[in-house]
């Protein structure tokens, strides 16, 4: 079945569940990235990430996205879920699922569409340390 879908979701993530019946007959690659809660970063010990998210704009930023994806890429279907509120360390954070007749563009859009989102989107990531906490990124 071929879909572009985007969600925001305050509950644990299930990649496979959003990889199921991603493709059509026609595709013969589903590129799956699942974007983790890593213990580190910026040379900090992390304790957990929080998220947050103008739901909205979002999903505007995504269906703008999902129209630059098909008009680049030979592409069938994307389903992006992206966390919100609290995750662990080693809680997916973000599924992105595109499926293709070819690899290269499944890979290609798949790209594509973590490093856009990272920059267009409205979401905004608070890391938690041992001591303290920061916003990454731009919250303006």
């Amino acid at each position: 079945m071929s879909s572009f879908t985007f969600h925001l979701s305050a509950s644990p993530i299930d990649p496979g569940a959003i990889a199921e019946d991603a493709h059509t007959p026609a595709d013969g690659a589903v590129v799956t990235f699942v974007g983790v809660v890593r213990a580190e970063a910026r040379g900090r010990r992390v304790t957990r990430l929080e998220y947050e998210a103008f739901g909205a704009m979002a999903e505007t930023e995504m269906l703008q996205i999902f129209e630059s994806m098909r008009a680049q890429f030979k592409i069938t279907s994307a389903r992006v879920v992206h966390r919100t509120g609290i995750c662990q360390i080693g809680d997916p954070s973000i599924v992105i699922v595109v499926a293709a007749p070819h690899r290269g563009a499944a890979f290609d859009a798949c790209r594509y569409c973590i490093d856009t989102l990272k920059q267009t989107v409205p979401i905004w990531k608070r890391e938690m340390y041992e001591g303290g906490a920061e916003w990454v990124g731009d919250r303006s």
